[in-house]
């Protein structure tokens, strides 16, 4: 039996379930590329080439819909009003952020993403989805858009490629009020060495972090400042 939906507005359920579909469909293609690119030997999975980003650049890769709708019971639980999503795409995971946002009375998610096509199409669907005025979604390079966050932040949903996510944690980190969660995905052990850098910054004692990796397909990072 199904169980009940973690959104607070269940029209948002239907929309978010067309876009996994087309996340869904696309899937088989996606690993189909980086199979054959992994057996040949020509992939680097800590900095993707011009090609294969040019192959992701209209790639949903939505974050599963259990991770999604987990990453909005944590912002439930802490009574999230400002969150950051570094890796947008086109918006499914930020719409669970936003309505998770809106039942807690309100306030911002803060969304990043770097291909302009994606971006234009997450705007589309925030409204669609009527939550455009939650969201603060900012076009380019993360190193640069994510300079200036304003006020103390709650959650953090990290799902990006890895040679980006101590980048990100850098910026985020001073922002983060204690008891903040920072949710990183595919943190098991095919991507781990990936993401040594992001790892070496969260197990460092001086940046007050504690961390362990939940039992999701293909690992979830849970980060909270302490």
């Amino acid at each position: 039996m199904a169980g009940m939906s973690v959104l607070s507005d269940p029209a948002l359920q239907a929309r978010i379930d067309a876009l996994q579909a087309n996340s869904v469909a696309q899937e088989a293609e996606t690993n189909r590329y980086f199979g054959e690119r992994a057996r040949k030997g020509d992939l680097d999975w800590d900095a993707l080439d011009d090609a294969a980003n040019a192959f992701m650049a209209d790639k949903m890769v939505a974050l599963e819909p259990v991770k999604a709708e987990f990453c909005a019971m944590l912002c439930r639980a802490l009574r999230a009003k400002r969150v950051v999503e570094i890796g947008t795409s086109f918006g499914v995971s930020t719409l669970y952020l936003a309505d998770a946002v809106r039942a807690n009375g309100g306030g911002t998610v803060i969304a990043t993403e770097y291909e302009p096509a994606k971006a234009a199409q997450a705007r589309a669907n925030f409204a669609a989805a009527r939550v455009s005025d939650l969201i603060d979604l900012r076009e380019g390079d993360l190193r640069e858009t994510l300079r200036v966050i304003e006020g103390p932040v709650d959650f953090v949903l990290m799902d990006i490629w890895t040679e980006m996510a101590r980048p990100a944690m850098e910026l985020v980190h001073p922002h983060l009020r204690p008891g903040a969660i920072v949710v990183a995905d595919n943190t098991g052990e095919f991507f781990r060495h990936s993401y040594r850098h992001f790892f070496a910054f969260v197990n460092d004692p001086a940046n007050g972090l504690k961390t362990m990796t939940l039992p999701f397909q293909g690992g979830l990072e849970l980060v909270v400042k302490v």
